[in-house]
């Protein structure tokens, strides 16, 4: 079984024979499946009304339990994605009316984000749908391949800390 990673490989080995081209093998087929992933994840987060980055900012909020609140440093760590973009996610969202910003009273400079009632109703709503299309995107893999490639992609990351 080959796909399109093996074809860059043997690319590689052909035009430039004494390089080891085998990392291609992972980073290349990791970094193609993340934008599939984010690809196939989209459609349902559309489905229940939500614009691209909006469900990392409110599962964020939804699992830290309640009052579902968090400051905008640490819910920008806390995120499963880059910070990039998240002043104006966040301003998208409160116009919606799906978070709340307030100051923190513990930090003059800092800002609390928080969940509002229609928020936390949306993210709820999307959870159980989210989690049946994560489950069918790795639906290709046994649950013993699951365990496996979930301890390695652990493994590589925590490789990659500082």
């Amino acid at each position: 079984m080959r796909d399109d990673v093996d074809a860059i490989i043997d690319q590689w080995r052909a035009a430039r024979p004494e390089l080891d081209a085998s990392p291609i093998g992972i980073v290349g087929r990791v970094s193609r499946l993340a934008r599939e992933l984010e690809d196939r994840l989209e459609p349902v987060y559309r489905a229940h009304g939500l614009e691209p980055g909006w469900h990392d900012v409110l599962a964020t909020l939804r699992r830290t339990g309640a009052p579902y609140r968090l400051r905008v440093t640490d819910l920008t760590a806390a995120m499963m994605i880059g910070s990039s973009g998240t002043t104006k996610r966040l301003d998208r969202l409160e116009h919606n009316g799906l978070i709340a910003r307030s100051p923190d009273p513990n930090d003059r400079r800092g800002t609390l984000i928080e969940l509002t009632p229609k928020g936390l109703e949306l993210i709820d709503g999307v959870t159980p749908a989210h989690l049946e299309n994560e489950r069918t995107l790795i639906g290709g893999l046994s649950t013993d391949e699951q365990e496996t490639l979930e301890d390695l992609l652990r493994k590589l990351r925590l490789s990659l800390s500082p």
